[in-house]
Order: C-alpha cells, then structure tokens, then sequence
C-alpha cells in the first residue's frame, strides 16, 4: 500500500529539506580490499573467492595497497584533509551475504575528511537558472563490499514472498570508497536537483580519477540519500529516512523528491518520521519501508586487530596529488570554448558521455561540428539501440576522423557517409576500405551530372514552370530526382548549381 504524500511544491511552504548523500564507490583494482581475488565484473558466480573473503576461521587480510592510493587521490580531489594515521574497525552487523558476519571498514579514523566539491547545477525546465551548490564532505573511507542476494520464487525480487535465495560471494571484498556529505541545507525547492548534480559531478570526477568504472548500471556507484524536513524557520534537523541504493541520476533527483513529499504528508497529519531504512522502486516511483535504522552505536564498532594502521607520508600524499587530472568541470568549460559548441549542444556531449570521444576525435582530425554530429547523433541512436555505450560500437575516433576527411573532401555526402558508417559498425573495415568495397564517391563528373539534370528538368514541366516562376526553393523537387537518378553519388551542392544555371534561374534557394 502506497505512503499518503502532498505535493511537492505544497510541502516547501511549509518545510525546508536537508539531505545528507553517502555515495559507494567501487574501485577498479585488480584485486578485492583485503586479498588477492579477482574483482572481474560477470565473472561466474563463487569463482572468486578465497577464505579471506568468506571469512574463514583463521584467515588474515591484507590491506591492497592500490586501494589506499586511490581513497587517497579521491579524497585531495573532494578537498579533504589526509588522515597521518587510520585504522580498519569491523562494523558488527548481520549481513546474510557477509558470512564473517562483520564488515571490515573505517568509522571514526577514515584516511579523508573535511572536504567539499562545488557543484554546478543546471538550469531547469521552469526556467529557474543555473547555479552553484558546495557539498561539503565529512569523511571519505574505506571498506568493502558484501556479497550480492539473489531472491528467487517472488514476485517482487525481495525477500519477502521469495521461496528461496542464493548468494554470490565474488562481490564480497570489492574495495568501496564510501563518500559522506555533511546536512545539506539552503537547497529548498531545487534539493532533488543539487542532489542528482552532485553525485553526477562526483561521478564525473571519479571516472577522470580512473579510480572506478563509474557505471551505475552494474552497481559500480550507488547512492544512498538520507531526507529529512524542518519546519521552515526551525534549525533543528529532523528524523531522517535513508533510500538504499539508488543507482541512476534521474531516480536519485526522484526518491529525494518522493520523500520530501512522503515526510510532509505524516508531518502534517501531526505523526512523527520512523528513521529506518527505504527502498526505491523504479518502476512506480516510491519509496517502500526496509528496516528501522540503527545508530552508529548500534554497529559495537571496534579496531580491526588483524590489520595495521594505514600511515601515508607526506612526501607520498604530495606525489599522489601531483597525479589529479584537471577538474571534469573546468575540462568542460575549456573545452566547450575551444570547440564553440553552445550550452545545450555541450549539455547533450555530456549527457551522451561523448566528452572523452569527442576530445580525441578532434584530436585525430575531425572538425569539432563533424565530432559531436557523429557522436551524439547516429552513434548515439545506434548505442540506444542496442543497449550499450556509444564506445562499445567498435567505431573510433579515428574512424570517425577519417570519414569526416571523406565528407569535406567530397568523396562522400552525408547519406553516403551514413552507409559507410553501417559498414564500420559491421566490422568490414575502416571508413575508406567500406567506401572502397561498396563503390561508394560523389560522381565528379560535370558531364553525367548535366545529363542526369537535363533529364530530371525534361520530364518535371511543372516543377520547372514553378521555378521560373520565382519559386526557386521547388529546386529542392529536381535535386532529389538528380539524387534518385544518380543512386545517391550525387553532389547536391553542384546539381542545384547546374539546375538553377541551366534554368537561367538566379537567386538563393529559400
């Protein structure tokens, strides 16, 4: 049964949101947290796995060393202050997919805190503008994943009403990266949007750290949001509910609004919040009860004894700075200014995930117009298609980069150059090896090209009256003939020249 909600803009006359985003990172080492297992996405499930990872009595971790630099890198990214010295704490806790029935993470010493990242949020559909949000950091730190339930027989996928469920080990002792933002307030109306730009600025941030897949879809950055309600002129923070595990930016930006709602509609019926846990549904767009939500206190943390102490050195904390690339925010301003795209052109790059492609497409010859025509269009819709990332279509940029070079060469007009195309995504080749086995270029020859004319112009009276008759855009009607006759391989550009020449027609076509 549905929660009784308001609406959203009726609960903001009466509320103020704070959020709080703890955001899980996968890290893309080779190997888990605290062994040597594979970390292979899609591996078969219970194939890697070893007794450090199922718990087995008597086996010892080791922390990964790999893991500790990139916690490091991500936490001078976000302006966090660098823990001298941390330790591990076991967080006591039944997790049925945890079979050591403890999770090995950080609590009051993590290896980052302190920190902020500015985040940009766009302007909306309603026309409010955009602007900047700072998030401020309370801790990053690190830990590992538990296993991942399978829940079989039900017809929700949970639990509740499954008759049986199975366990895959392979996730558990992924290092994760677990980012806490300190209460976020002041965002009023525009909270679900800070909160979906946030974590697609971190996310963004994360993939130019290469320190993550960064795919949501397999679960490589879930975010859980916390949402709680003031009464408006009140300071005092109130009871938060926490949504587990939201995996894509457009349901994070929905389950902080569902709750805002949620929460005003029992606080206006004069009910208090129960702080527990809730789960996002997709498919309707709501928030069902999990669990009730323990306090730290609850977890009985205690120091991990069989670890030691992470202690970076300050000469290894400054060399890992020295390796941050650029900010993803200001990489895009400089290069939205050095490609001259607008801001809705550069918003659809960004949206596509096109930005890394374009750069190097440009980089490989391609003319930034041409780069984001090809990448944000037919690519684009061919990846929508098929379910996969545009750079999963075995196109290149320097395929890319060569086909526009047959474009402005004239070899190719753009329908010929799509075909092409179809031909590299098929895998028969490079752009000029499809051209060349398809006998696709631009016929050259002024010759067959006034002859293809004259006969379209023979046999189209009408049309022809039209034009002398000062409706010149009715060449349009005569190209597309001299196309037809000529099986695509003519230029358009020249056969509206010859059309409107040997009409003794002057004039642009309009």
């Amino acid at each position: 049964m549905n929660d009784t909600t308001v609406p959203y803009e009726e609960a903001l006359t009466r509320y103020e949101p704070a959020m709080g985003l703890e955001v899980h990172v996968e890290l893309s080492t080779a190997t888990k947290m605290f062994c040597g297992c594979a970390t292979e996405f899609g591996a078969e499930p219970n194939t890697q796995t070893c007794p450090v990872c199922l718990g087995l009595p008597g086996a010892l971790p080791v922390v990964n060393g790999a893991a500790v630099e990139s916690a490091i890198r991500i936490g001078l990214a976000l302006n966090c202050q660098i823990a001298q010295w941390c330790r591990f704490a076991r967080k006591n806790y039944f997790y049925p997919d945890m079979p050591k029935n403890f999770q090995t993470s950080q609590y009051d010493e993590p290896i980052a805190f302190d920190g902020w990242l500015d985040v940009e949020v766009p302007a909306n559909e309603a026309g409010e503008p955009a602007f900047t949000f700072r998030v401020e950091i309370e801790r990053a730190h690190m830990e590992e994943d538990t296993g991942k339930s399978t829940h079989m027989g039900g017809a929700t996928g949970r639990i509740h009403g499954a008759e049986y469920s199975v366990v895959d080990y392979n996730r558990a002792g992924i290092p994760l990266i677990e980012i806490v933002t300190k209460p976020l307030l002041g965002a009023g109306e525009r909270a679900p949007e800070v909160a979906r730009a946030y974590v697609s600025v971190l996310r963004d941030l994360l993939r130019a750290l290469d320190v993550t897949h960064g795919r949501m879809e397999q679960g490589n950055i879930r975010c859980d949001a916390n949402v709680s309600l003031m009464p408006i002129g009140s300071e005092v923070l109130g009871t938060r509910t926490e949504t587990k595990n939201v995996n894509s930016l457009r349901s994070i930006e929905r389950a902080v609004r569902y709750e805002i709602t949620r929460h005003a509609a029992v606080l206006d019926a004069g009910r208090s919040i129960l702080q527990e846990t809730r789960h996002w549904h997709e498919d309707t767009g709501i928030t069902t009860s999990g669990r009730p939500k323990s306090d730290a206190d609850d977890y009985r943390y205690f120091p991990e004894p069989d670890l030691v102490p992470v202690a970076p050195s300050r000469e290894e904390v400054e060399r890992l700075r020295a390796t941050l690339p650029e900010d993803p925010a200001q990489r895009r301003r400089r290069l939205q200014s050095d490609w001259g795209y607008s801001d809705l052109e550069m918003r659809d790059v960004v949206n596509a995930g096109a930005v890394e492609v374009i750069e190097e497409t440009v980089a490989a010859g391609a003319s930034p117009a041409a780069a984001r025509k090809w990448w944000t269009g037919d690519l684009a819709r061919r990846a929508n298609a098929d379910g996969v990332a545009v750079t999963d279509l075995g196109v290149t940029p320097a395929h890319i980069a060569e086909l526009d070079g047959l474009v402005t060469g004239g070899r190719l007009n753009d329908s010929m150059a799509r075909l092409v195309l179809d031909g590299v995504v098929a895998g028969e080749g490079g752009p000029t090896q499809v051209a060349d086995a398809h006998g696709l270029e631009l016929v050259q020859d002024d010759g067959a090209l006034q002859a293809a004319v004259e006969a379209v112009i023979a046999s189209n009276a009408g049309v022809v009256e039209k034009i002398r008759g000062g409706k010149v855009q009715a060449v349009g009607a005569l190209i597309g003939q001299v196309m037809k006759e000529m099986r695509g391989q003519a230029d358009a550009a020249r056969a509206r020249e010859l059309i409107l020449a040997t009409l003794g027609v002057e004039g642009e076509v309009g």
